[in-house]
């Protein structure tokens, strides 16, 4: 999303700021410039923690039972598409079970789906895939990374599963997805498409409803969108600041600000932040552009498929005010409030938060036998 996107480069600028601050001191107290050996401390702590303060931060966590790790599945297939990316979708639980399609948001890739894996294929197929340009998906030939071109890809993940009907499920960007779906595929809902899912989304140019959106969206023209063709033009560069921001906690933080209330436990933390830093920051500019062109408000109503919208209490990226007007305008949705949860609701509160996907989905599939 936008707010991840501008943390980042705040990040970036921090860790900057704070390894040239660091090396000034040193060479300031080498040149004699700064005689006390108390610069010389603070020179020290500042470069090792350039480097180590990621572990402080993580061990201030506390450790879970079930943290998540980067696991995937051996039956696997490539799609490959007209714009010569090619889609790496992945298949868990039994092959004849009522099928689940979840669609990662912008950032991380299908990895970010390890609970929901686990708990829901013991009812349910579950089928994943890395959006292209993202994980083990290959990018388009053409730098077509619009929601338009995901959602055909979408449709064409959706053949995957044959004649049964299925629940999609879209986290953040792949909520936008799934609302540009209904708009460009109305034919396949409640006849392929039993229900759907809209997690943490958004129906609108995603600055309008995060948080400081008034601000963000006066400094969009002059500001941000700048800073996303710069990003696109220093890509190596932004690269290697996003990895020394991790090093030095940074990004942890930013992950914890933008996506969890403080409850996630240390493996949380880091796998949401690891998996986000893989992506190469080019392709998640011209993402996000595309996410500030996004408008589907009046696909709401058109929509005819029973639809569940979950959104985290406490989420500053996608506010809940944002969900409510999708599960309000869509004919036949309802609510499910994750609380405490923020953006990554799905993975702090991962229990919660598959049952009311188990829920729902067993009902829409239900009604379709």
């Amino acid at each position: 999303m936008p707010l991840d996107f501008l943390l980042r480069w705040l990040s970036s600028l921090l860790t900057i700021a704070f390894l040239g601050s660091a090396g000034y001191i040193l060479y300031q107290w080498y040149e004699g410039e700064l005689v006390s050996d108390r610069w010389l401390i603070l020179g020290v702590v500042m470069l090792l923690w350039s480097f180590l303060g990621f572990l402080p931060i993580l061990l201030l966590r506390r450790a879970g039972r079930d943290e998540p790790k980067p696991i995937r599945s051996n039956r696997t297939q490539q799609l490959a598409r007209p714009d010569g990316s090619e889609i790496h979708v992945e298949f868990y639980g039994p092959d004849q079970a009522p099928t689940l399609i979840l669609t990662h948001g912008w950032g991380p890739d299908s990895l970010v789906w390890y609970y929901a894996k686990k708990q829901l294929t013991d009812q349910f197929r579950v089928i994943v895939w890395d959006l292209p340009g993202l994980g083990k998906s290959k990018k388009p030939k053409n730098r077509d990374y619009s929601l338009e071109k995901y959602a055909r890809d979408l449709e064409a993940v959706l053949n995957l599963a044959g004649d049964q009907p299925v629940v999609l499920l879209g986290h953040s960007m792949g909520g936008m997805i799934l609302l540009t779906f209904c708009r460009l595929f109305p034919q396949h809902l409640r006849r392929r498409v039993a229900g759907l899912i809209v997690v943490d989304a958004t129906y609108t140019n995603p600055l309008r409803t995060t948080i400081l959106s008034k601000l963000l969206l006066a400094l969009q023209k002059p500001l941000l969108e700048p800073l996303l063709y710069l990003a696109i033009a220093l890509s190596p560069l932004l690269w290697v600041t996003s990895w020394l921001s991790y090093l030095n906690g940074f990004t942890l933080l930013t992950t914890e600000i933008s996506g969890f209330t403080g409850r996630e436990t240390r493996g949380q933390l880091n796998f949401s932040t690891l998996i986000g830093l893989k992506a190469a920051p080019g392709i998640l500019a011209r993402g996000t552009l595309a996410m500030l062109r996004f408008h589907e408000a009046e696909t709401l109503p058109q929509i005819s498929a029973p639809t569940l919208v979950v959104v985290g209490e406490s989420d500053i990226a996608t506010r809940p005010f944002a969900n409510q007007r999708i599960s309000q305008d869509v004919p036949q949705a309802k609510l499910a409030v994750l609380s405490p949860g923020g953006h990554m609701g799905l993975m702090e509160r991962n229990q919660q938060f598959a049952e009311v996907v188990r829920s729902f989905s067993a009902t829409c599939l239900e009604l379709r036998r």
